[in-house]
């Protein structure tokens, strides 16, 4: 029987994945701090370890880096009640398996420790890290929308494949490019960006491939492109999608050879780099449409990273109004009103983060005293009718149909449906309320002993 060594501090969580695993067949073995996980593992090493971060005597960090030591192959999945980009960025460095989010869902935990399971039966560490600050404000937060793209950008960190980032204009796709090549293993080498959609289809090739003296008209000397000039680090091509059919075949040779010739040159040169590409475009739907290479799009996208719309992660705007306030106001105290965060909780933000942005510099350059508050605000988010929200709230239903209708498959009756939702909602709901379940039943109102039932439920897995 396979053992399953589980480091978690908070003794019902541990008792829940304890028994989740029992369920599955396996042996689990329950250690509460990071002197007895390392104890267990040494006494009797076990097939797979889940090890929670936020330990009472050491980060789970540094244990799994002293395990990785012992052995570099044991499946270790991490746990954490922060999700945010360092967190799953350092333990994808430190040679983690898995990575999941708190509150933890029970079909998700269940799914990993399958996959681990297996992968350590085929002698192979998985790289799959499931449902998961940087330096900006653009990459900040921990909602539940953005753990996917997190683990993501964790993944492309110790890869060396071409990466596709997806997602609106103004999400942040041009920094978590930046990011990905920060942590990679050509951090020291240079990050070279190009706006694919800034210049005319001619001087965007010579831009890219470079040309040769005499190329065109014009041409009065060599010039070495972005290519060349990304050579040992990363060439990020931000909206890939604009590419003419042309620049798209020379593209493709080069990511699939490394080689390219500047315009007008008939030399092969070769060039080692990394290539992360972004996009606010559907390729698959412009790849159907021919307007852009199948063939290329399967080289760009051997990992893909999609970023969220702001609307979906309304939970962040708090803390990214903060940052956004200390590197405006100077040396200002400047704060944002309950009031304008309600306003700004209801707006749709067709522009995202950078639209946010906006409105925070706005605010801080029209406000004279030390709050915020609604007035300070432009005039079309301040008046953003309550309650009328209805990009958000058409998504939000598009949503809920489209998960009713996969649980209605799965066979799923009310009673399941009814829990299932309201554990969402708890998980959503306690990261506002500093992941603390009495502050959370007084804020909301609730009945403390109720809620707190719900949390010790092993079957909803919502204990923090």
């Amino acid at each position: 029987m396979s053992r399953i060594l589980i480091i978690e501090d908070e003794a019902a969580l541990a008792s829940a994945i304890g028994q989740l695993t029992r369920r599955m067949g396996f042996e689990p073995v329950l250690a509460a701090s990071a002197a007895q996980g390392l104890e267990q593992l040494r006494r009797q090493p076990p097939n797979l370890v889940v090890l929670d971060i936020g330990l009472p005597d050491r980060s789970g960090l540094e244990v799994l880096q002293e395990i990785r030591g012992v052995d570099a192959d044991l499946p270790v999945l991490i746990i954490t009640a922060h999700g945010h980009l360092q967190n799953a960025v350092e333990a994808k460095k430190r040679g983690a398996s898995g990575y999941l989010v708190k509150p933890l869902d029970l079909r998700d935990l269940e799914k990993s420790l399958q996959v681990l399971l297996q992968s350590q039966g085929d002698g192979a560490v998985a790289a799959a890290i499931q449902d998961a600050s940087s330096d900006s404000a653009l990459l900040i937060g921990s909602a539940l929308a953005m753990q996917p793209a997190f683990a993501a950008i964790a993944h492309a960190t110790t890869s060396d494949a071409p990466v596709l980032i997806t997602g609106p204009t103004g999400i942040g796709k041009s920094l978590a490019a930046r990011v990905i090549h920060l942590h990679s293993r050509r951090h020291a080498g240079p990050f070279v960006t190009l706006s694919c959609a800034s210049l005319p289809e001619n001087l965007l090739e010579s831009e890219v491939f470079g040309h040769e003296k005499g190329a065109f008209t014009g041409a009065l000397a060599t010039k070495t492109g972005h290519i060349e000039r990304a050579a040992g680090g990363t060439l990020f091509l931000d909206e890939i999608g604009e590419l003419s059919p042309a620049l798209q075949v020379k593209l493709l040779r080069f990511v699939e050879e490394k080689i390219f010739s500047r315009v007008g040159g008939r030399e092969d040169l070769k060039v080692d780099l990394r290539i992360i590409a972004a996009t606010n475009q559907d390729l698959v739907q412009a790849a159907a449409e021919k307007r852009f290479r199948e063939d290329l799009l399967y080289r760009l996208r051997v990992l893909e990273v999609q970023l969220p719309p702001l609307r979906e992660r309304l939970s962040d705007i708090p803390g990214l109004c903060s940052y956004l306030l200390a590197s405006v106001a100077g040396d200002r105290k400047l704060a944002v009103s309950e009031e304008a965060l309600s306003v700004l909780l209801r707006h749709n933000w067709p522009g995202n983060v950078r639209e946010l942005r906006n409105v925070i510099e706005h605010a801080a350059a029209v406000c004279t005293g030390p709050l915020i508050l609604p007035a300070h605000l432009p005039k079309d988010v301040a008046t953003s009718p309550a309650g009328e929200t209805s990009g958000f709230i058409s998504g939000l239903d598009a949503a809920l149909h489209e998960w009713i209708e996969a649980r209605l498959r799965e066979g799923m009756k009310y009673d399941a449906l009814h829990d299932e939702l309201e554990s969402r909602l708890l998980a959503a709901l306690l990261p506002r309320f500093e992941n603390k379940p009495t502050v959370l039943a007084r804020e909301m109102d609730m009945n403390r002993a109720t809620l707190r039932k719900k949390l010790r439920d092993p079957s909803s897995m919502e204990e923090n």
